[in-house]
């Protein structure tokens, strides 16, 4: 279940519409989602977009410069 709705995080927040904000607002709002659906020990990392990171990309920010990738603890 928490796969389930991970995904549909993960889906409404990788939206296009979040490209050009700053890092640090995406990851709130990231955090803020996942937290309220009881998401818990996981880490959100803010990457250069080009760089290879394992787990899933859930966000972009600063004009698709940088990407934000989730990963289960």
């Amino acid at each position: 279940m928490k796969t389930i709705a991970l995904l549909a995080v993960a889906g409404l927040v990788a939206v296009p519409a979040f490209a050009g904000t700053p890092c640090e607002d995406v990851k709130a709002k990231i955090e803020a989602k996942l937290e309220q659906k009881g998401v818990k020990s996981y880490s959100l990392d803010v990457v250069d977009a080009k760089e290879e990171k394992p787990g899933r990309v859930v966000g972009q920010c600063d004009g698709g410069k940088k990407k934000i990738v989730y990963n289960r603890k």
